[in-house]
């Protein structure tokens, strides 16, 4: 369930909050093999933009990615049942959209198995988003698991 909060900025339009909305929807569909893997793992271009990066923040180490290489891993896992049942999902979330660019900060909450074993955790990302010809993408992701994270997605 998702808390769900307006735009940051008033000037927004409706169309471009719904875009952002099933984008984001979109992007955490990427990695749900709950039923099958996922067929957007296979046209990420549909969510991504060509050159996008993910930074993960653990501890005092931040990794960053190029796009192919933090999917390769994951197509994998997922279709090879490293992962099973999992899915991610956006529990709370705050866009600010201006002009053809956007922040969404998203908490999440992630359930399945990893070789086996329950995963039941949460964290927080900062998607940066784009309009483009073909619609909202997203350029870059940074993210932190961790259930005692606090990032206020209100005001």
């Amino acid at each position: 369930m998702r808390d769900a909060a307006p735009a940051l900025n008033p000037a927004a339009t409706s169309s471009d909050v719904a875009a952002i909305d099933a984008l984001v929807a979109a992007f955490y569909a990427l990695f749900d093999n709950r039923d099958a893997p996922s067929p957007l793992l296979d046209a990420p271009h549909r969510v991504f933009l060509p050159g996008a990066t993910v930074t993960r923040r653990d501890g005092d180490t931040a990794s960053t990615l190029t796009l192919d290489a933090f999917l390769a891993p994951r197509r994998a896992w997922l279709a090879d049942g490293t992962l099973t049942g999992f899915h991610e999902w956006e529990t709370a979330e705050r866009t600010h959209v201006a002009g053809g660019i956007a922040t969404r900060r998203s908490r999440y909450r992630k359930r399945g198995r990893r070789d086996g074993v329950a995963i039941d955790g949460a964290g927080v990302k900062s998607l940066h988003l784009v309009r483009t010809g073909d619609g909202w993408r997203i350029a870059a992701v940074l993210w932190e698991d961790g259930d005692d994270l606090d990032w206020p997605t209100t005001p």
